[in-house]
């Protein structure tokens, strides 16, 4: 019988010191939001221009000398794509990103500088965890899901390690509240281990809410037909995974969702207010708190994930009113 490794808090903190002895931290803001003092952890500033790079430096670097020689295949929009193709740059492996021929171009191109090979496939016809499935059979290499892994969510987790250390710093006590954008829910079922005693709430765009219903009904719920389109590339994410539904179930977590027009404003404000490019999936937890949408308490701490963004579609974000 196969047995499936769980991720766990351990891992967490093994992965936290890991990414430590790597990467500098990103910067923790504050500001202040309905009344309150809330801390927002900048991802959008890591090498990549997001969180991703932590999962993959954590999978990556479990793997064996002789694992790492047949390379790793992965399947990303764009965020995970350039945390693999860096990890195996630094790690002098072949990476192989399978990419919806869709995805913005600076995330294309910069996945390409870090020198892996691209694959394109058609979102809407064809599957790439198939595809990368069959590259990876075919190849030898090791398969590095985006979210469904249990490394990859120990080291998303470990951004909840350094923003406690961040917050105490700043005399703001430990997170009691995190906001945490939501794709397949990696970042923030990881989270929710490193910080067992803080609320969890996801945030994903309208229509795209599947980890939010997932956790109302108690079971797994797939995004439904003909999902609207969003500009949160980075968040279409069709079905969450067992791994990180179980997690943030066991957690009590909540969900809520953001509209297009929140999020732009959230960008707008981003840049504004805190001098931060931040892409529009890595913007839906601040959208939240702006909105309203999700409640901010004493030590909340809200994650803006990622910063690659489309310059046409940022300009047209931040002109919008």
């Amino acid at each position: 019988m196969t047995i499936i490794r769980q991720p766990t808090r351990a891992g967490v903190r093994d992965a936290a010191a890991k990414v430590a002895a790597t990467l500098p931290p990103t910067p923790l803001f504050t500001a202040e939001i309905h009344g309150k003092t809330v801390a927002l952890k900048a991802e959008s500033l890591q090498p990549i221009g997001a969180f991703k790079i932590r999962g993959a430096w954590h999978r990556l670097t479990a793997l064996d000398e002789a694992t790492r020689r047949r390379g790793v295949v992965a399947f990303s929009s764009g965020n995970h794509a350039q945390g693999v193709a860096w990890a195996a740059r630094r790690l002098g492996m072949a990476a192989t990103i399978v990419m919806p021929a869709d995805a913005p171009r600076a995330k294309v191109e910069g996945t390409l500088a870090l020198g892996a090979e691209v694959v394109s496939y058609d979102r809407e016809r064809e599957s790439r965890e198939l595809i990368a499935a069959r590259l990876a059979e075919a190849r030898g290499a090791t398969l590095v899901p985006s979210f469904d892994d249990p490394w990859i969510i120990e080291g998303q987790g470990s951004t909840g390690i350094e923003a406690t250390t961040q917050m105490q710093e700043a005399g703001l006590g430990q997170p009691t509240r995190v906001i945490v954008p939501c794709g397949g829910g990696g970042l923030a079922a990881g989270i929710a281990l490193a910080l067992p005693d803080a609320a969890i709430t996801v945030v994903e765009p309208e229509g795209w809410d599947d980890m939010r219903r997932s956790l109302e009904a108690s079971w797994i719920e797939p995004v439904g037909d003909s999902p609207p389109p969003t500009a949160c590339d980075a968040l279409q994410t069709k079905i969450v995974s067992p791994l990180t539904f179980d997690v943030l179930s066991r957690r009590d977590a909540t969900g809520v969702t953001v509209s297009e027009k929140q999020i732009a404003a959230a960008q707008r404000w981003a840049a504004e207010t805190l001098r931060l490019v931040v892409e529009p999936g890595g913007a839906v937890a601040l959208a939240a708190v702006l909105s309203g949408a999700a409640p901010v308490t004493d030590g909340t701490l809200i994650i803006l994930s990622g910063g690659n963004v489309d310059i046409a579609a940022y300009a047209r974000a931040l002109a919008a009113r």
